[in-house]
């Protein structure tokens, strides 16, 4: 075996491969004559984040099998053509989980007992302990955005210091919640009770700018606020002026919506703790990275076991060409759905009709979960199982054999939670549109892509009209309005799933749930239009 590491790594890590009888191992500095050239014969790749693996580079490596990323992101890697090629992609989702977890109790103790104008204003020579007076951990209740392994791993150690934990994740079963002590509770319960708040949750368009004026607006007064996961949960201007007038007392950021920030309202305030994205930045975790994946590549190539593969699990060509279709119908049809489950997750029930049925489909339910649970962190379609699994939530699979004559192809999902069930059905037309077919009970054909408004109402004259009115008064242009309705006889409800180009701002949803014939609105962003496969 042929080992390329194009990075630097640990010695730790280096020595998991060394280890290996007979294993060749080229590092970094080894490299001469170019990567290209020196991965001709290897069977696996390992990198960070500098080297940028495309399907240029991996034509050059035609005995590759795996790659390792040393890391989270792989957004340097070619997934795709990796997985065209039959090469596993992996990457290490968790490793520096403690890590976070460490520096979001740090923050939260340095904010409570002001350490850094302590700090800052002794060294300059000036003895203010009066001024300086804290308050405790003990006895306050943390409020944790997002319970995957940070978040949970940042709970564990919140109750250490006697605080009273409350967590919002509707992807996490209320039995993992019951194990760690947690409470479940709605954002707004969460926003609004909290003494602590600290975000763990992934960026997507229902949790970008999460933390705004109006959700500030209903905090305690005096609440602190951490983040160590994504810049863009918080709109920067409205936490500022909440800090400036004291209704947030102080807030630590270890992540900004530009990095680095160049210009920022928080570099004038003193109650704001600053960090340059450190949050996962030790030794401990960088290690843990490397002789994690190293580990994983190892036992790839020794016994074909896969581990946290980002990419498609090994499929013949014409297998893959086949399915990759409903695989894309399965994320999307996944992710539409979850928008309108209430409460936490319980089980999730997938219904395969037609030819799907009779072939592999383990890849496409990983996909429907990767979908459903798309504001989870770290779930992909090799892992999104185990995750579930991780998380309590239960899937059930059923497979129907095609109708005499030849049925079409239709993938079907229930949500089940404790609020009720939530149902939708889906296919796939001229080999790679992803076409909603059925939602909730009623019949309605709309493309799963792009941004789609969801809109439930009373079936009555003028709501299609107020719809388009308010759109084009904000700007908003229609590229396909569908709609159906609950049987046939007029006044009962109605829904309408309308494509839209452009962004849809809050401002916007609110103007549309202000119309009296509107009970429900939802906002999904889907992927574009896929290209078919050859």
């Amino acid at each position: 075996m042929k080992i390329v590491l194009a990075e630097k790594v640990s010695p730790a890590t280096l020595a998991v491969f060394q280890a290996e009888p007979g294993w060749k191992v080229v590092t970094h500095d080894q490299i001469k004559d170019g990567l290209a050239t020196e991965i001709a014969d290897a069977d696996g790749l390992v990198v960070r984040s500098a080297v940028q693996v495309d399907d240029a580079l991996l034509s050059s490596a035609p005995k590759l099998r795996v790659i390792g990323r040393a890391g989270v992101g792989v957004d340097n890697i070619d997934a795709g053509a990796a997985t065209r090629r039959g090469i596993v992609v992996m990457n290490t989702p968790g490793a520096n989980a403690v890590a976070v977890a460490e520096l979001t109790l740090c923050d939260m103790i340095a904010l409570a007992r002001k350490l850094p104008k302590a700090n800052s204003s002794l060294h300059a020579g000036s003895w203010e302990k009066k001024s300086l007076q804290g308050v405790e951990l003990r006895g306050k209740k943390l409020g944790v955005l997002g319970l995957g392994r940070i978040g949970l791993e940042v709970a564990r150690r919140a109750r250490a210091f006697g605080m009273e934990v409350i967590g919002h994740d509707p992807f996490v079963a209320a039995s993992i919640a019951r194990e760690n002590a947690i409470t479940l509770v709605s954002t707004e319960e969460l926003f609004r009770n909290a003494d602590y708040l600290t975000l763990h949750v992934g960026l997507t368009p229902q949790t970008a700018g999460i933390i705004n004026a109006s959700t500030l607006a209903i905090m305690k007064k005096g609440v602190r606020i951490v983040n160590c996961a994504r810049g863009e949960l918080v709109i920067e201007a409205d936490l500022a002026e909440a800090l400036k007038s004291g209704h947030v007392a102080g807030a630590a950021l270890d992540v900004y919506q530009k990095e680095p920030p160049k210009e920022s309202p928080f570099f004038p305030l003193d109650n704001v703790i600053l960090t340059p994205h450190i949050a996962g930045s030790t030794a401990e975790a960088q290690e843990a990275v490397g002789v994690q994946i190293a580990m994983q590549v190892r036992e790839y190539l020794n016994h074909g076991v896969v581990q946290n593969a980002v990419n498609l699990p090994s499929l013949t060509h014409e297998e893959y060409v086949e399915i990759a279709p409903y695989v894309t119908l399965a994320d999307r049809l996944g992710a539409f759905l979850a928008q309108f489950a209430d409460g936490n997750f319980e089980s999730v029930h997938i219904s395969y009709s037609g030819r799907i049925a009779e072939g592999k489909t383990d890849l496409i339910r990983n996909s429907a979960i990767v979908g459903i649970l798309g504001h989870a962190e770290g779930v992909n379609r090799i892992n999104a199982a185990s995750v579930a699994q991780e998380r309590g939530l239960r899937i059930h699979e059923e497979k129907k054999a095609p109708a005499s004559g030849g049925a079409g192809n239709v993938l079907k999902f229930t949500i089940h939670t404790r609020s009720g069930d939530v149902t939708a059905s889906g296919t796939v037309l001229h080999g790679c549109s992803a076409r909603l077919l059925r939602l909730n009970g009623i019949d309605i054909e709309a493309p799963l892509e792009g941004t789609l408004l969801t809109l439930r109402n009373q079936d009555v004259p003028g709501v299609i009209g107020r719809i388009g009115t308010i759109l084009a008064d904000y700007k908003i242009n229609i590229a396909n309005f569908a709609l159906g309705r609950e049987g046939r006889i007029p006044q009962g409800t109605a829904l309408a799933v309308v494509q839209v180009d452009g962004d849809v701002t809050e401002d916007v949803l609110k103007a549309l749930r202000a119309v009296d014939a509107i009970h429900e609105v939802h906002l999904a962003s889907l992927g574009a239009k896929p290209q078919p496969v050859e």
